[in-house]
């Protein structure tokens, strides 16, 4: 149990200006408000704040910190006010505690949805004081040091997953890596106990066998630094179990192929001295390919700073060696806490405004564009647990992204609206498809234009939150646009078959039985296949039949139901909807402009077009109410490029494949996709999906096939 007299000393060995009263009575203030409450170890509860407190003193952080830690359940788990806080200790720590306080339900919710709205307000309350995370990453730190305490194993392991999934992330965020790596660690010790027993156990062994390799390694590069005059620390340092397991998880391999294990690192004073160290190293043993990182010359974005080379050293071990000043060995360790660290002479600057870092500003991007609360969760430890990659802007600016990411991601992490309307990228100076994965080192630059709009296809292949997040809300918004557009010509149909003149006024009539609250939202539930058309026909008229004209109420509007000639006949246009939003082209007969076409109510997607002869139309025929006459609209030109699918048999001879392909692009087709389906000594049978305008040019292209030798059949593709 710490005392209040050495915390205080804690906090002087870094800062002989902190304030030892305040933190004194900071302590019995805590102490008389948490009297009688207990931990689920039977300690006092007033012990956990002061441990939280002690950790933060072990990052040097500033005194209003100090305080805050102390005193952070007191607003959620006593009597104390806000005010009693605000006037004992000023408004700063109040704001902080308040901050903190409002965060500790997220341990005692299981609920994703319930998980992810108190995630919502971390996220919020760090946005206005990063120290507000701070606090809560030691507060969790010390809550899994003591998690035996609770007795419920599933609650364990959900605090453990909780913390893995989300904290230890955020902790490298801000550059907290000996907290991170806690945080890992314990973690790993709750969710897979047996795998970290036994790496220990080996570690172990490989301690005692390599100890004096160690020495003799640090022994021979200490020489090598002193005879080119130069004074260093060196020191060994062993990779967590945790790192070690993640690492055997994600190259498939046992723990005696891994060679890294152990890392030296070297500490100078300048960085002029961090490049001799590296010419000296490199000059001397021979460099592992592709395992050199210079983060000095382009630090990481969380504010890392470090040379990293792997050499085949002394003794011929494979070992990574980390080269930085004592400055940024600092920094490493403390990472944005730094920046609050005492320095002698004056005080820390001040770091309040959280949203300068890039990564929470796209959290918080994320909670903006989220419709549900999961979405939001999953995109949020989308953002957080991934392995990072490092590409470049045309300016030079670094720019961090998850591994696997793309030139969509890359043009989102530098602005939504960039992402929006990215039609294409150059990677490294050359066009590259949208789906390209980046890799480590690339410049890219993003080709925008005005008339863009994100594509629902590009959501099969980001990665981070925010380009997803982004994409998602652009098709909820489009797609409720398209049903809500469909929807309307349905209604507007039955309309003119009954024989009324349609009038957005006689839809509002019926909202409230509808319960909805504007026409717009029962249009879309017709374009979405939720409500018929036919019932809300049958809402505004209850007592129509095809042979009586149904009089308006003496309370409804007299112009919204005039009677007109009926015309059955007239089927519903489909041009100017998205393909892909609220119709959809069937995939087992690809209709094309100028094919006869009729269309298939489908519940939540809207409705799908098929050819009038395609097969698949008699699985719908005991449902007659889902079958739609639509057509193409009135405009002959359509500009959209369809996709039409030919069965192509060709002979097996020397560049056939070739002059398929030549004549389909001679004749302004764009091949999709090629599936060979069958494949002979002779003869090669393959079905060709092809980009055309409309039936018409897809004919013109069979015929050119057809014309062509070395074709023995082309067909158009019927019913799959």
């Amino acid at each position: 149990m710490i005392k209040s007299k050495d915390l205080i000393k804690q906090v002087h060995a870094y800062n002989p200006a902190a304030d030892g009263a305040v933190i004194e009575r900071a302590y019995e203030y805590a102490k008389k408000m948490h009297e009688g409450q207990t931990r689920s170890s039977g300690e006092p509860y007033y012990t956990h704040p002061v441990e939280v407190a002690s950790i933060l003193a072990g990052l040097k952080m500033d005194v209003g910190t100090i305080l805050t830690a102390i005193l952070h359940d007191t607003l959620e788990d006593t009597e104390a006010t806000f005010e009693e806080l605000e006037e004992g200790f000023g408004k700063e720590v109040a704001d902080l505690v308040n901050g903190v306080s409002k965060l500790t339900q997220i341990e005692s919710k299981s609920l994703e949805g319930k998980q992810a709205e108190n995630f919502r307000k971390l996220l919020l309350a760090m946005s206005e004081d990063i120290r507000v995370l701070i606090v809560k990453l030691a507060d969790r730190l010390h809550n899994m040091r003591t998690i035996e305490g609770i007795s419920k194993v599933e609650k364990q392991r959900r605090i453990a997953l909780e913390t893995l999934e989300i904290y230890a992330p955020l902790a490298e965020r801000i550059g907290l890596h000996k907290l991170k790596e806690e945080l890992e660690d314990l973690s790993f010790s709750v969710l897979n106990p047996e795998a970290r027993e036994s790496i220990a156990a080996r570690l172990l062994f490989l301690r005692k066998e390599g100890q004096s390799v160690v020495k003799s390694i640090i022994k021979q590069l200490e020489k090598q630094f002193k005879d080119n005059g130069l004074t260093v620390e060196i020191a060994g340092r062993e990779k967590t179990r945790y790192s070690i397991w993640k690492k055997m998880q994600r190259k498939n391999v046992a723990f005696e192929q891994l060679s890294d294990i152990m890392a030296f690192r070297v500490l100078l004073d300048s960085i002029g001295e961090c490049y001799q160290v590296l010419g000296l190293i490199h000059g001397a043993y021979p460099s592992v390919p592709g395992r050199f990182k210079d983060y000095v010359s382009t630090p990481k974005p969380n504010g890392y700073r470090s040379i990293h080379t792997t050499v085949i050293g002394p003794e011929q071990q494979r070992i990574e060696i980390q080269i930085r000043t004592n400055e940024m060995d600092e920094q490493a360790e403390l990472g944005v806490a730094a920046h609050w660290a005492y320095k002698d002479g004056g005080a820390a600057p001040s770091m309040k405004d959280a949203t300068k870092y890039r990564w929470l500003r796209e959290l918080l991007d994320i909670l903006e564009q989220e419709h549900t609360p999961e979405d939001f969760w999953e995109n949020t430890k989308m953002e957080l647990f991934q392995d990072q990659v490092y590409v470049f802007s045309p300016k030079g600016d670094l720019i961090e992204l998850p591994s696997g990411a793309t030139p969509i991601d890359f043009a989102y992490g530098i602005h939504s609206d960039i992402g929006d309307k990215c039609v294409g990228a150059k990677i490294n100076g050359r066009i590259a498809p949208l789906n390209s994965v980046l890799l480590n080192g690339d410049q890219v630059e993003v080709i925008i234009s005005k008339t863009q709009t994100p594509s629902p296809t590009w959501e099969r292949f980001v990665v981070t939150g925010k380009a997803r997040s982004h994409i998602r809300k652009f098709i909820r918004n489009q797609q409720r646009s398209e049903y809500a557009t469909l929807g309307k010509a349905m209604l507007q149909k039955i309309f003119r078959q009954e024989g009324y003149e349609f009038t957005d006024k006689a839809v509002a009539g019926v909202l409230k039985p509808l319960q909805a609250e504007e026409t717009d939202d029962i249009y879309a539930k017709i374009g979405a296949g939720l409500t018929p058309a036919r019932d809300v026909f049958k809402a505004i008229f209850p007592g129509h039949d095809a042979d009586a004209i149904k009089r308006p109420s003496a309370d409804m509007d007299q112009a919204a139901f005039v009677r007109q000639p009926i015309n059955r006949d007239t089927p519903m246009p489909i041009k100017g909807l998205i393909p892909g939003m609220a119709v959809h082209m069937a995939r087992c007969c690809h209709p094309l402009p100028g094919d006869r076409i009729v269309g298939i109510v489908t519940t939540g997607k809207g409705v799908t077009v098929h050819t009038i002869d395609c097969e698949t139309l008699e699985t719908f025929a005991d449902t007659p109410e889902r079958w739609l006459d639509v057509s193409w609209g009135d405009s002959k030109d359509s500009p959209e490029a369809h996709a039409g699918r030919i069965d192509v048999i060709f002979q097996n001879e020397q560049g056939a494949l070739a002059s398929m392909s030549n004549v389909i692009a001679k004749n302004g087709g764009n091949i999709l996709n090629l599936k060979v389906t069958s494949r002979t000594t002779d003869f090669w049978d393959v079905t060709v999906d092809v980009y055309v305008s409309d039936a018409k040019h897809l004919n013109n292209v069979i015929a050119a096939l057809r014309a062509t030798p070395l074709m023995t059949s082309v067909e158009r593709a019927k019913g799959r």
